[in-house]
């Protein structure tokens, strides 16, 4: 006498929103007595995986998703996921191999830059020219942009980076390339080409490689540090700019953002907050919590250019995983993170800092969804940066109110 037949497809529908809400400990009770003999569908050790990424534990999942690889060798989205774990546990070597698959995946055949010529693999190829072009998001392309100078010094071939058009100023003042074109425009003649998130495969980039030499290999505009250094001058304290959202049609978003409120824990005397967030929650700034001194930048934020040069003249960035983190980060100026139980790969796991920026410090969920802790671990870091900052500031300038909100109880 047989038992019940496991309907794989009603399991999968009741277990997948979980997942997404962080409940993995629950999907794993339910998937582990069903895979007690070490047998089963394939589709059931993939739920066991992400629930076990769910809760943190990325190495147990590790084995897992390498034997799902092993027996589904072309199926791609395994083989991806199983890059974005290696490459958080710091794995790079088969972690930067396996990342090469995120093009065949659906949702991102779109953003494939089709090329008929060949990949750069990281050898030498002297008298040709070599296009180097960014991919993905903002962030990415400036986490990235370091390794152009690399990659020209490892091909000694004439590099041509072509960028998008809202970094392209900033990339204009970096090393590393012979000349930039724009994304959309036909690019001069080139031999070879490589994604810019393709180099680390190309060069065999490891942890030891980071940060590089060539930090910080971003600058801001003289001119518009200038302006802002004057914009900013009149507010007294610690210069903290910060935002708390990201890009809403982010796959990740509901993971890594938070609102506003949640932040109030962060008010202090002696510590003026800048919003430089951008989109549909940056008017939340006018309306800030109870207690916080906060002055929205975002409507005078007109390109990367003033973000960066922001960044420069504050002392200060506090915010979620963001393209302004790594453009800080490549700054060079200072900025603190909060992330979630289960972080974007490239902040690896249980660390405080990050090999890609010295500048930066990390903030780490201990439970899913539990950003009351982090905030509380930054608000007790925040009062001693502003103790530190009394001690060695000079006699406050006189406030100036136009553009403040602050809100008492």
């Amino acid at each position: 006498m047989t038992g019940p037949v496991l309907d794989l497809q009603a399991l999968e529908v009741e277990l997948r929103p979980l997942l997404q809400a962080g409940r993995g400990r629950e999907v794993e009770m339910q998937v582990r007595p069903l895979l007690t003999n070490g047998a089963g569908p394939m589709a059931l050790w993939a739920l066991l995986a992400q629930a076990l990424r769910v809760q943190g534990r990325v190495q147990e999942a590790r084995p897992i998703q390498e034997m799902l690889v092993d027996a589904l060798p072309g199926h791609v989205s395994t083989r991806f996921d199983l890059s974005e774990t290696l490459l958080l546990l710091g794995e790079f070597d088969r972690g930067w191999r396996e990342y090469s698959q995120r093009y065949s995946l659906a949702h991102t055949t779109r953003i494939e830059r089709k090329v008929q010529r060949p990949r750069w693999d990281g050898r030498a190829i002297p008298g040709q020219t070599l296009l180097i072009h960014d991919e993905q998001g903002y962030g990415d392309t400036f986490q990235f942009m370091r390794m152009v100078g690399w990659a020209k010094a490892r091909s000694q071939a004439t590099v041509v980076l072509e960028i998008n058009h809202e970094t392209a100023s900033l990339a204009r003042r970096m090393a590393g390339f012979d000349a930039i074109t724009l994304r959309g425009e036909i690019p001069p003649r080139f031999d070879q080409h490589c994604e810019m998130m393709s180099l680390p495969h190309a060069m065999g980039l490891t942890l030891d490689d980071l940060p590089g030499s060539s930090m910080p290999y971003l600058s801001a505009l003289p001119e518009r540090r200038a302006v802002w250094r004057s914009r900013l001058a009149p507010y007294p304290g610690l210069k903290v700019a910060f935002l708390w959202a990201g890009r809403p049609t982010h796959f990740n978003d509901a993971n890594r953002s938070m609102t506003l409120a949640q932040l109030q824990p962060l008010a202090q005397d002696g510590v003026t907050f800048f919003s430089i967030q951008k989109g549909p929650t940056e008017g939340h700034a006018l309306t800030p919590p109870v207690g916080m001194d906060v002055v929205s930048l975002s409507h005078q934020i007109n390109d990367f250019e003033d973000t960066a040069a922001i960044l420069c003249e504050v002392d200060l960035l506090i915010s979620i995983d963001s393209s302004p983190v790594h453009l800080a980060g490549a700054l060079g100026c200072p900025a603190w993170v909060m992330l979630p139980l289960l972080p974007d790969w490239r902040w690896l796991q249980h660390r405080a800092d990050s090999p890609w920026y010295p500048s930066v410090r990390l903030f780490r969920q201990r439970e899913w969804g539990r950003w009351d802790q982090v905030i509380d671990d930054v608000a007790t870091a925040l009062t001693l940066e502003a103790a530190r900052h009394r001690d060695t500031a000079a006699s406050p300038i006189e406030r100036v109110e136009p553009l403040r909100v602050r809100r008492s109880g």
